[in-house]
C-alpha cells in the first residue's frame, strides 16, 4: 500500500471524502471531487513530493481514476534504490 504522506496529500484534494471514511484503491477520484484543475495541482505536488517527473503516457484519466493506480504509476516513476 501507498504512504502516509501520499494518503495525507490526496485526502487534501477530495474535498468530498469524509476524513472518517477509508481511502481505498479503488475509491474513484473523481466521485470525491477531484476535478481537472485539482489533478493538476495534484500531480505538480506529487512531483514535488516524490522529486519524480510524471511522463507523457501517464498522464491521463485512468492514472488519475483512483489511488490504486495512481499509487502504481507513482511507484514506478520512483528510482530504485
Amino acid at each position: 500500500m501507498w504512504d502516509n504522506t501520499f494518503d495525507e496529500t490526496l485526502r487534501s484534494f477530495l474535498p468530498f471524502l469524509p476524513a472518517e471514511e477509508a481511502l481505498t484503491a479503488q475509491t474513484s477520484l473523481r466521485e470525491y471531487g477531484l476535478d481537472s484543475l485539482a489533478t493538476v495541482e495534484l500531480l505538480s505536488v506529487l512531483e514535488q513530493n516524490y522529486n519524480v517527473r510524471f511522463e507523457d503516457d501517464a498522464l491521463n484519466l485512468e492514472t488519475f481514476e483512483n489511488p490504486g493506480k495512481l499509487w502504481s504509476t507513482l511507484a514506478e516513476l520512483q528510482p530504485t534504490s
